[in-house]
């Protein structure tokens, strides 16, 4: 099994930074593609950024150029780091894992429209961006 426990959330003003961690514990060997996916109230959960197990990433157009996906294999941490934060980015934020170990484009493309693909999910951190 695989824990995955999300920190870093806060309510921030517009163009204001933060930064997202994961912390997984238990198997992460599990872990070979993780994501970073949110959810605002009403709307369906979506893909922000996925990485793969060689540090492939692919964001969301929504996203692209103001959030970082990146990783610490030594520490089992994900992290998010979201610069520029807009209103429109208020949501829970939920990190996820899954053992599928994917490469290319187009399979990082899947991972990301298709949370449903990910077997290990965190509790959630809430940001709140202010304008």
């Amino acid at each position: 099994q695989v824990q995955l426990v999300e920190s870093g959330g806060g309510s921030v003003q517009a163009g204001g930074s933060l930064r997202l961690s994961c912390a997984a514990s238990g198997d992460t060997d599990r872990c070979n593609s993780m994501g970073w996916f949110r959810q605002a109230p009403g709307k369906e959960r979506e893909g922000v950024a996925v990485i793969n197990s060689g540090g492939s990433t692919l964001y969301a157009d929504s996203v692209k150029g103001r959030f970082t996906i990146s990783k610490d294999n030594a520490k089992n941490t994900l992290y998010l780091q979201m610069n520029s934060l807009k209103p429109e980015d208020t949501a829970m934020y939920y990190c996820a894992g899954d053992p599928t170990r994917v490469s290319g484009w187009l399979l990082l493309r899947v991972l990301l429209r298709s949370p449903s693909r990910f077997d290990y999910w965190g509790q959630g951190t809430q940001v709140t961006v202010s304008s």
